[in-house]
């Protein structure tokens, strides 16, 4: 993307990479390959050196109903952000961006264009980092730029090279809990998604998927070499641990897997302590 003024619309294919990483904060609209419009911002890392802040770069995914100003996006920013450059943003029918939710089907142009973005801001090492429907997306996202299997010709600066899942589902249309029966409800009925635009500041698509996109458990085969790593609370309400169990299995032992003791569901129950720890793997993993 160009380095034009706050709120411009810009395109990943305009601008070489920036030698050095920007020092300050920015905001830019960023322009997806199907053409939607998406917020994000970028924050330098406060406390490491320029060597490491200059090279390495987390793009924040967040959950349904999040966006980048979100107090709960902002807190996950602000830790990882300690050590690391971090790329936040607000997937289609969130918060700023345009379009409408299809709750993770073409979510991953969205993070194709936040991780382009890092790379031409500097950054040569890029994790992801997606909570819950966003850890879906960056399990889908990395599947695509794999070198095992691509869905599609990937172009390479949107490849990551270190991938974190938080509190994702491992198939899709999963109705076992209550508040997943609840989410179904918001995204399938009319009365759903006028909660949703008006309760929940979320525009939700009114299309099915068509067709059904690849889901987590066939995706993550797909990732390797790619890092990985399943992060999943013990007391997730939205889904329990054979989610997270049936993720690592399909990994073949390439992912990690840490269940959190105590833990709730993604970003309101990610504990600062557990975000440092997962930046600090992200930078290890990343090279």
């Amino acid at each position: 993307m160009s380095s034009g003024p706050a709120g411009q619309v810009t395109g990943s294919s305009l601008r070489p990479p920036l030698e050095t990483a920007p020092r300050a904060p920015l905001r830019r609209f960023l322009r997806t390959v199907d053409g939607v419009t998406i917020e994000a911002a970028y924050d330098p890392a406060r406390g490491a050196s320029d060597d490491v802040g200059g090279s390495l770069a987390i793009v924040v995914a967040h959950g349904f109903t999040g966006g980048l100003d979100r107090p709960h996006v902002r807190r996950v920013a602000g830790v990882l952000g300690r050590d690391t450059a971090v790329v936040t943003f607000s997937f289609r029918g969130h918060g700023g961006s345009g379009g409408r939710s299809t709750v993770g089907d073409r979510e991953v142009h969205d993070l194709d264009a936040a991780v382009e973005w890092a790379r031409e801001l500097g950054h040569a090492r890029v994790a992801t980092v997606g909570f819950s429907m966003g850890g879906s997306v960056v399990l889908r996202h990395a599947a695509m730029h794999g070198e095992a299997g691509r869905e599609h010709e990937g172009r390479t600066e949107a490849r990551t090279d270190a991938v974190v899942s938080v509190s994702a589902p491992a198939r899709w249309y999963y109705r076992g809990t209550a508040p997943m029966r609840r989410l179904h409800w918001l995204v399938t009925r009319p009365a759903g998604r006028v909660v949703g635009r008006y309760g929940l500041r979320t525009r939700i698509h009114s299309r099915d998927w068509d067709p059904v996109p690849s889901s987590p458990v066939e995706s993550v085969p797909l990732i390797a070499p790619t890092p990985l790593l399943i992060v999943h609370g013990d007391q997730d309400g939205y889904f329990p641990l054979d989610h997270p169990r049936m993720l690592a299995e399909a990994s073949r032992g390439h992912a990690e897997l840490w269940v959190e003791h105590g833990m709730g569901h993604a970003e309101h129950a990610a504990r600062d302590e557990l975000l440092a720890r997962i930046g600090a793997w992200a930078g290890s993993a990343a090279g």
